[in-house]
């Protein structure tokens, strides 16, 4: 039997090591179902930590309407390093400059080299309620209640369209990051789980992350984990509003503007192109 999808192209990128796939349904009325997301991830040479489906936008001036998904068929509200991916994918199509909706926001993004792109990724969000956090608290420093054998007693929380922990640590090359980030996603603190993040302050204008990934897991690199953690130290008086955040897939020049907007300048690498086939989708649950 024919399935909407087959025969469609699907890149594979990376962004800063963040493992990218683009799909582009535009001029479709199929969005996918998280067992299709889950399907492809499955397929040779297409495991993925995020894949960006792009749509018909919904708003005059947008060019595209995004869901992103994460390997396990969920949803992400965010990925900076995959929305710069895909405005590799459009700038094929001579688009410099794009406006990307998505169910957390809009993304404004602009070409800086030839795969080189900056990411508007707006307002951090730093209300409990907004992250959101299952009790009140001060975000900036929030304690770890219960607490987490081997996590720091206390941590920073922000939104960036997904929910973030970011982790102030000595050494972030020292942390089990497999057991601890898995354990701190399902934390009750997090209604809707969160994204683990454990940052070391080199200096005020240079981080080293390491990123537990919600619904993927351990990641090379992750764009809105970035922001937030630039966010949380210039909160904690640790870094200046500018500064290059290092992961293990490579760096991402972060800046939090006067005017509230996080940017993320950062490179993307086009791996190659494929399409999908029928058999993909057979039996996928």
């Amino acid at each position: 039997m024919h399935h909407p999808l087959e025969n469609l192209p699907i890149l594979r990128m990376n962004g800063a090591g963040n493992e990218i796939l683009v799909l582009d349904l535009r001029g479709l009325t199929h969005v996918l179902a998280p067992q299709e997301a889950r399907a492809i991830a499955a397929a040779p040479g297409l495991r993925f930590d995020q894949l960006m489906a792009l749509h018909d936008p919904h708003e005059p001036g947008d060019d595209a309407y995004m869901r992103i998904y994460n390997i396990d068929g969920s949803l992400s509200g965010a990925c900076g390093n995959g929305t710069r991916c895909v405005a590799y994918a459009l700038a094929r199509e001579g688009k410099e400059r794009l406006s990307l909706a998505t169910q957390a926001g809009r993304l404004e993004t602009r070409r800086e080299a030839e795969t080189v792109f900056t990411v508007d990724m707006g307002r951090p969000r730093l209300d409990w309620r907004e992250i959101p956090l299952a009790r009140a608290a001060d975000t900036s420093a929030v304690a770890l209640d219960p607490p987490v054998a081997g996590a720091p007693a206390q941590f920073s929380a922000v939104s960036m369209g997904n929910p973030h922990a970011i982790f102030f640590v000595v050494d972030a090359a020292a942390i089990a990051l497999e057991d601890l980030g898995a354990r701190l996603e399902h934390h009750p603190l997090f209604p809707e789980r969160a994204n683990i993040s454990f940052a070391q302050i080199v200096a005020r204008d240079d981080i080293l992350l390491r990123v537990w990934e919600r619904g993927t897991g351990a990641t090379k690199a992750c764009g809105s984990a970035a922001c937030a953690t630039l966010v949380a130290s210039v909160r904690a008086g640790l870094t200046d509003r500018r500064a290059r955040v290092r992961l293990p897939g490579g760096d991402l020049h972060i800046e939090w503007r006067a005017d509230d907007h996080v940017m993320m300048t950062g490179p993307v690498e086009f791996e190659f192109e494929t399409r999908l086939t029928s058999t993909l989708f057979e039996g996928a649950a």
